[in-house]
């Protein structure tokens, strides 16, 4: 370009690559993987680091991948001041419960409610959340009463978002009085914390009240009654020095007429027309304190009933034994009686008029007993639930009140829960009477690994929740393979081999005990040095940054379950027992005709002998190196249910059966009387609509568990199970037909029997071209020891068989694979098998067996399958031929019509055991 003055000029594009401060702030940040602003600042302000720029404020602004990665909950600052200044001005609600037991009124919920201003409480019960808003409606009009409404009225509430608070009828009548409806925000109890504060001071008292004198549990609402009337009269409002009854009655509180809740007291009989030398008074229990007059709430030992009365007199001094009132009232022969409830104001109790008895019969509880001329329609609860004594009941309640019934999910929960914090500090104390670890200084050049609480409730074969157990494991998916292991490998026991067990037992005519190792890793000696995280909530005070050096294993670690069964079994054989050649958990001791059994599934063991001082002989040494517990006759074992009786052993599943149908929403769909139909083909189904496979999964998952004690749903399980990748409606339809089928035979299980011998026979057959999808053909068979079933397997063929002999072949040669392992099983256990005997309905199959030439029928036959002709060679095995109708494996080949699936069923021993 040329200018005026004939000069040529060049016009320059400069590029700046600068980049602004607060730009350059947020690229630095991004760098260092999102480091929190005032650390990158500190870096680059003390050159901390190389390479760092010297970095400005941070601009305004949120960074958005920030708060999605590290956001947390808001903090809930704690309320210095007042922030009502009358009573009435806001009230909070909370709904507690449902509790587990019933009170004596049939109740279940507390109402909460609390003045903000006086923290004067009230509460209520209730048998359903629906009754939320009439009591809350007669608790509106009665404070409004009391207080005079033309002075002062209530204006606020506050409460969560549950369905009994938030509805139409309470907008509308909020809304009639000109109250304020203010909820707290969803999952954040903090907001209505007044009284979710209130619910724990009344939980822990009644608990504590019902504790102390062993008063029986389903007395827990007179409890929260008096702990509610106690805490409105002692203690204080938070930044005063007056009580909850001062703040809102205006005077102080009388407490000389209190008593220890609990306690033996003695009630003037002015009801009855004595004789001259008849007792003047009843024994009972206090529970309280009248809130309409001025006497005391008892109940009568003698009448059986919550009464109130000025003419007690109450001896507090004494404590009670625990076999005391307890007992009288658990195991009178007269029922309990139970009282209706009328609410008061100040409290809610549960009576209406001294002395008015209502059975304590409920709909959803069985009836003590049944008569035999009651109708079935009269029979309240389950009519073969069978008589539970007052004892049972007992035992329940105790189990439910001293042991938490939710599992937290995070430690800090559990921290907060009595119960659980138990629960921690006996897994704690077990490490430290087995000498777990040592507390040392952090090494710096050693891998630490981080530990983890882990919360599990146990329950009993009937459900009921009996210990809350806290583990404490390592997170051995830290540790580094060559430096923190070596092997990890440890063998468990086989179902298959536990059901061996039992037959065996049978066989012998002995019962089978089991026991179960605390702790049992924590045993296990390490080879290794390893270090692991102090616990959380268990930091030493004086020592917070030390770690633990381990002596022995820790649950969690890769190679602990290896380091417990090496201590085991080196102090088993240490003690002259031999481990099994075959089943290396397999343990047995002999002494002339004597055999001793025990058999190990990591820390639970399953034993017996011919002769009960062998089996006291096993607990004592046992229990001289190891801390056990639950020793007793074998009942409940991975699942099983297990009931030894006189002629034989039942082994069933009827409590995962029912908890199976329940999980999956069936309990009240039709009954099937086969698991499937005869008429359908299942197939891949390409054109067929998808269903969820989370699900599908989920189902065939929980059946396959099932048929370790239903063998009659092997074959339809196994078939389902082949279209787990992409189920469709139709596979579905399957499942819920099996599912439905278990619905009808739920107590169903396999009957062992004493009547039987040490032969060992089995079955086998196969469904040629039964899959419509790759023509290949099923295998199944199943294997006796006498008269008992002890293994069964039902499976697709590897390849395809062109003939119903080849497949029938290849059945059998998976059938002797079997046999001869059971065989090898048996001769640990002093049983030594001559030649086994394979029954098969095919003469081609048999035949081909016996005859070594290859032709043209079977030179295309997989060489692996002819080692069948060697075992018959050498006598180990032989084939024989048995009819159809004689085949017991057809129940695992091929679905079958009612008739014949039961007559199969029946005769491997599938029944049902009253």
């Amino acid at each position: 370009m040329r200018s005026s003055d004939n000069c040529y000029c060049l016009e320059a594009r400069i590029v700046s690559n600068n980049v602004s401060m607060d730009e350059q702030v947020e690229l630095w940040h991004e760098r260092l993987g999102h480091m929190n602003f005032r650390d990158l600042r500190t870096l680059g302000k003390f050159e901390c680091v190389r390479g760092l720029p010297k970095l400005g404020k941070k601009a305004n602004g949120i960074c958005g991948p920030c708060q999605q990665g590290k956001q947390t909950k808001s903090m809930h600052k704690k309320g210095k001041y007042l922030s009502t200044k009358e009573p009435l001005e806001l009230l909070h609600m909370d709904l507690m419960g449902p509790m587990q037991t019933e009170s004596l009124g049939g109740k279940r919920y507390i109402f909460v409610c609390v003045d903000d201003f006086s923290r004067f409480t009230w509460t209520y019960f209730l048998r359903e959340k629906s009754e939320t808003f009439d009591k809350f409606k007669m608790l509106c009009t009665k404070l409004q009463n009391e207080m005079n409404s033309n002075i002062r009225s209530i204006k606020r509430i506050r409460s969560d978002h549950g369905r009994e608070f938030e509805n139409a009828s309470f907008e509308s009548y909020c809304d009639s009085l000109g109250i304020s409806h203010e909820f707290s925000a969803p999952r954040t109890p903090q907001q209505n914390g007044v009284v979710e504060r209130k619910n724990r001071v009344l939980q822990e008292m009644a608990r504590v009240m019902l504790l102390s004198n062993n008063v029986p549990r389903n007395l827990w609402a007179e409890a929260i009654n008096t702990a509610c009337y106690i805490g409105n009269r002692v203690f204080l409002r938070p930044g005063t020095r007056n009580t909850s009854y001062e703040l809102w009655k205006g005077k102080r509180p009388n407490v000389s007429y209190f008593h220890t809740f609990g306690s033996k007291c003695y009630i003037l009989n002015d009801r009855d027309q004595l004789g001259k030398f008849d007792a003047k008074s009843d024994e009972g229990i206090f529970i309280g304190y009248a809130l309409n007059s001025r006497a005391y709430r008892v109940f009568n030992l003698k009448t059986r009933t919550v009464m109130e009365s000025s003419n007690v007199v109450i001896d507090d001094t004494r404590l009670k034994s625990k076999n005391d009132e307890e007992e009288d009232v658990l195991e009178d022969d007269s029922p309990l009686e139970r009282v209706v409830v009328t609410p008061n104001v100040g409290t809610s109790n549960e009576v209406t008029q001294p002395s008015t008895r209502v059975p304590n019969l409920d709909s959803n509880e069985p009836a003590p007993w049944v008569r035999r001329l009651h109708n079935k329609e009269d029979v309240i609860g389950d009519v073969n639930e069978g008589v539970r004594t007052r004892r049972q009941i007992a035992n329940l309640i105790s189990l439910t009140c001293y042991t938490s019934q939710i599992e937290p999910k995070k430690v800090e929960e559990a921290l907060n829960d009595e119960f659980w914090v138990l629960a921690m500090q006996e897994e704690l104390n077990q490490f430290e009477r087995n000498e777990v670890w040592t507390l040392v200084p952090r090494p710096k050049t050693t891998n630490v690994i981080g530990t983890k609480w882990i919360f599990r409730n146990k329950s009993d074969e009937d459900g009921n929740i009996v210990r809350n157990k806290a583990r404490l494991v390592a997170q051995g998916y830290s540790q580094i393979e060559g430096i923190d292991f070596e092997e990890t490998f440890a063998p468990v026991a086989r179902l298959e081999s536990i059901r061996l067990l039992l037959s065996i037992s049978c066989v012998h005519k002995f019962k089978l005990h089991q026991m179960d190792v605390k702790s049992a890793f924590l045993n296990g000696f390490l080879q290794e040095e390893v270090f692991v995280e102090q616990p959380k909530g268990f930091v030493d005070a004086h020592h917070p940054n030390y770690v633990y050096r381990l002596k022995k294993a820790l649950y969690g670690l890769k190679q602990a379950p290896r380091a417990w069964y090496e201590r085991l079994t080196q102090f088993l054989v240490d003690n002259n027992y031999t481990r099994g050649s075959v089943d290396k958990t397999l343990f047995i001791k002999r002494d002339n005709d004597e055999l001793f059994i025990a058999q190990i599934y990591v820390d639970d063991i399953v034993f017996g002998s011919t002769n009960n001082t062998k089996v006291q002989q096993f607990v004592d040494v046992m229990s001289l190196e190891f801390e056990m517990s639950l020793v007793g006759e074998l009942s409940y074992f991975l699942g099983l249910q297990i009931r030894q009786m006189d002629d034989g052993i039942f082994i069933t599943q009827a409590k995962y059966a029912k908890n199976l149908v329940k999980k999956f929403g069936l309990e009240k769909a039709k009954h099937c009387d086969t698991p499937m139909s005869t008429t359908l083909k299942l197939s891949k189904d390409a054109s067929g609509k998808s269903v969820e496979q989370t699900l599908y999964r989920g189902m065939i998952g929980s059946l396959l568990y099932l048929t370790a004690s239903r063998p009659d749903i092997s074959f339809s399980v196994g078939v389902c199970a082949r279209y787990q990748a992409d189920p469709k409606e139709s596979h579905l339809s399957s499942v819920k037909r099996i599912i439905r089928y278990v619905n009808g035979t739920s107590n169903y299980g396999i009957w062992y029997s004493f009547d039987t011998n040490a032969s060992l026979v089995g079955f086998s057959d196969a469904d040629w071209a039964g899959n419509c999808d790759d023509r290949k053909s099923t295998s199944g068979g199943c294997f006796f020891l006498g008269n008992n079933l002890v293994s069964w397997f039902c499976k697709k063929q590897n390849s395809i068989s062109l003939s119903t002999a080849e497949a029938e072949y290849i059945a059998a040669g998976s059938g002797c694979t079997q046999l001869l392992w059971m065989k090898q099983m048996l001769v640990d256990y002093g049983f030594n098998q001559g030649t086994l005997t394979l029954f098969c309905d095919n003469m081609s199959a048999i035949n081909i067996s016996k005859n070594p030439v290859q032709h043209s029928r079977t030179k295309h036959i997989d060489i692996r399958h002819h080692f069948i002709r060697e075992l018959v060679e050498n006598k180990c095995i032989v084939l024989e031929h048995v009819g159809t109708n004689d085949q017991l494996a057809d129940l695992f080949t091929k679905p079958l019509d009612a008739t014949r699936f039961k007559t199969l069923s029946r005769s491997i021993g599938i029944c049902l055991v009253e």
